[in-house]
């Protein structure tokens, strides 16, 4: 079993940053092969980011050189770094861990002026 717990979501004006963090607690073994996605309203949940084998990453098109992930094995938790937000980045936000097909409740992001 393994639980994940956003948090780090808000409302941001266009152009900030924010910092989103899942921490896991379960059987998590290793948070690489984790992944971040996002739902806006009326669109489908998009894979937005990914830690894989040895740490390496991976971004959708959307989001690359804005968006970093980063994981800390000893405290459990991948984080999502969004800089230069835009409005488009709206969305609920979610962590997801392959291995157990688990996911979080989700945390809110808001981008407006």
């Amino acid at each position: 079993q393994v639980q994940l717990v956003e948090s780090g979501g808000g409302l941001v004006q266009p152009g900030g940053s924010l910092r989103l963090s899942c921490a896991a607690s379960g059987s998590i073994f290793t948070i690489n092969f984790m992944d971040w996605h996002r739902q806006a309203p009326g669109k489908q949940r998009e894979l937005v980011a990914s830690i894989l084998s040895s740490g390496s990453t991976k971004y959708a098109d959307s989001v690359k050189g804005r968006f970093t992930i980063s994981g800390d094995n000893a405290k459990n938790t991948v984080y999502l770094q969004m800089n230069s937000l835009k409005p488009e980045d709206t969305a609920v936000y979610y962590c997801y861990h392959r291995r157990s097909a688990s996911w979080g409740q989700g945390t809110q992001v808001t981008v407006s002026s």
